[in-house]
C-alpha cells in the first residue's frame, strides 16, 4: 500500500524508520538484524537510503597520490527487494537522488523499482560528495528535487524520456520529499526554502518527511508556515535519538540544526556515550509523546544502523 494511503487510512500515529545499506563487503544479515527488533511494533514502512559515489585519495609509496571513486554503500534496489520479500507486511520506501544519476539514469532506475514491485519512493537532491562544497548535477541529471519528482510523476502518466515510445506501461509511486524545521543550509531564508518546498509538492510529492529536530517547537512553526503557504500534504516528523556524547557537536554541524541548552547539559553531565545513549532514548520519548499529542501522522525515526534505542523509544509509545 502507499504511504500516502496508510496515513489517510489510519485514524492513529503510524511508526516508520530508515536505515543505512551495510559499507561494501558486509552482508544482508545486518539490516535484518537491525530490522527485526522493531518488527513487532508494526512499522508502516522502512526507508533505505541511497549512497552516490565518494573521491578517495590513496597514497602510494612514491608519494604520488591516486584518485578513486568509489561506491561505499551499494545495493539499495537489491535490498528494498530483500526486504519486501522478508517482510511483506511492510512496505518499502528506497531514497531516490539527484546526484550522480543523469534524467537516463533516473528512469532506469525507476523502471528497475517498478519490476520489483516497488511503489514508494523519496525523492532527494542528495548532498555534495564529501570534500565537495557545492552540488553539481551530473550532465542531463537534475539540479533540483523538484525535476526528480516530476519525472516521476511523468512516468506515473506512462510519460518516458523517449517520446517516440507507444503504449507505455505507467508507473503507480508515491513520492515523499524532505523538509526542513530549521531551514535547509543552503537557504538564505524561510521564505525562500518554503517557495521550493512548494515547487516539489506542485510537481507531484505527496507528502513531506522533515530533517530531524530535537525541539517539537520547531516542528510545530514549521508546519504553521507550510499550511500558510499553501502546502496541505501530510508532513512527517523524522526523529533521531542522540546516541553519543560527540553528537551533541557533530549533528548540529552535518545538519545545521539546534540542540537545546536543556539536553546539551543533559549530555554533558554524562560520563560515558552508555549514559548518553539512555538520556537521547530518554528526550526522544519525551519529543514523541508530544508530537502524538500534537496528531502527527507518522513517526519516523533515523537509525543511522543502530536500533536498540528505536527499540526502546516505540517500546514506551507505541
Amino acid at each position: 500500500m502507499k504511504v500516502i494511503d496508510q496515513i489517510r487510512n489510519s485514524d492513529n500515529t503510524l511508526f516508520s524508520f530508515e536505515l543505512l545499506p551495510p559499507l561494501k563487503g558486509n552482508n544482508i544479515e545486518l539490516v535484518y538484524r537491525a530490522i527485526d527488533p522493531l518488527i513487532p511494533f508494526n512499522p508502516s514502512f522502512i526507508n533505505v537510503t541511497y549512497h552516490q559515489e565518494e573521491v578517495v585519495y590513496k597514497n602510494h609509496p612514491s608519494g604520488l597520490l591516486e584518485k578513486r571513486t568509489v561506491r561505499k554503500r551499494p545495493g539499495t534496489v537489491a535490498i528494498s527487494a530483500a526486504i519486501k520479500c522478508k517482510y511483506p507486511s511492510v512496505e518499502v520506501v528506497p531514497h531516490l537522488i539527484c546526484g550522480g544519476f543523469s534524467k537516463e539514469d533516473t528512469e532506469y532506475a525507476l523502471i528497475d523499482f517498478h519490476y520489483i514491485g516497488v511503489n514508494n519512493l523519496l525523492a532527494l537532491r542528495g548532498d555534495p560528495p564529501k570534500g565537495i562544497r557545492t552540488f553539481i548535477p551530473e550532465p542531463d541529471g537534475h539540479p533540483y528535487a523538484s525535476g526528480l519528482v516530476k519525472q516521476i510523476t511523468d512516468m506515473n502518466h506512462g510519460k518516458y524520456l523517449d517520446e517516440g515510445l507507444r503504449n507505455t506501461t505507467a508507473t503507480n509511486f508515491c513520492v515523499g520529499i524532505a523538509g526542513y524545521p530549521e531551514k535547509h543550509l543552503e537557504s538564505p531564508n524561510f521564505s525562500y526554502d518554503l517557495k521550493y518546498l512548494k515547487e516539489k509538492i506542485d510537481a507531484g510529492a505527496d507528502y513531506i518527511i522533515t530533517q530531524m529536530f530535537f525541539d517539537n517547537q520547531y516542528y510545530f512553526d514549521f508546519v504553521k508556515r507550510c499550511r500558510e503557504a499553501g502546502i496541505t500534504v501530510p508532513i512527517i516528523p523524522g526523529l533521531k535519538p542522540v546516541a553519543t556524547i560527540r553528537d551533541i557537536t557533530i549533528l548540529p554541524q552535518v545538519f545545521n540544526i539546534d540542540i537545546p541548552e536543556e539536553l546539551v547539559k543533559e549530555i554533558q553531565r554524562c560520563k560515558s556515550n552508555e549514559e548518553a545513549f539512555q538520556a537521547g532514548i530518554e528526550w526522544t520519548t519525551q519529543q514523541s509523546k508530544g508530537l502524538i499529542a500534537f496528531g502527527v501522522p507518522v513517526l519516523h525515526y533515523f537509525t543511522v544502523g543502530v536500533s536498540e534505542n528505536i527499540r526502546q523509544i516505540a517500546s514506551a509509545v507505541f
